[in-house]
């Protein structure tokens, strides 16, 4: 799996102008299930960004986690994290998962921070998504379950 993981003060993902979910101080969380991928990699992953230090402590350090600043998750789907650029200038997308298993994965991969009591809000498998954002920071980090 892949993420795109920003620290936000606040961020919202809206459907045809409908808001789906909107969180205060968090992360915001882009995901795109690749090709082979399994529940196991997607739990390792949200076991890995949940204890991820990268919230301020008192010192202004990055060194805090999701769990220790009670913060919550937005977890949006995005099979464009997918994207081969080796060729061309059309991104392939024959790497991401086929839509049935990403959106199985997507949805398995947002529980895990419910599961663990993180205020948990998604935006919807598939659709054309707005995704507004306050990036804090600016906090951006690339994950892979390959790393």
């Amino acid at each position: 799996m892949r993420a795109l993981i920003q620290r936000v003060s606040e961020a919202r993902v809206a459907v045809d102008g409908e808001t789906l979910g909107e969180i205060g101080p968090g992360l915001l969380i882009l995901i795109c299930a690749m090709q082979g991928d399994t529940e196991a990699q997607a739990d390792k992953l949200a076991n890995k960004i949940t204890k991820l230090r990268i919230f301020k402590d008192e010192d202004g350090r990055m060194n805090r986690s999701l769990l220790d600043t009670g913060g919550s998750v937005l977890v949006v789907s995005q099979f464009t994290l997918a994207a081969d650029t080796a060729r061309g200038n059309r991104p392939g997308f024959s790497t991401a998962a086929p839509p049935a298993e990403g959106e199985a994965l997507y949805t398995y991969f947002a529980d895990q921070f419910a599961a663990k009591g993180i205020q948990t809000a998604k935006g919807k498998f598939g659709a054309d998504m707005a995704v507004k954002l306050t990036n804090d920071g600016p906090v951006t980090i690339w994950m892979d379950t390959d790393d």
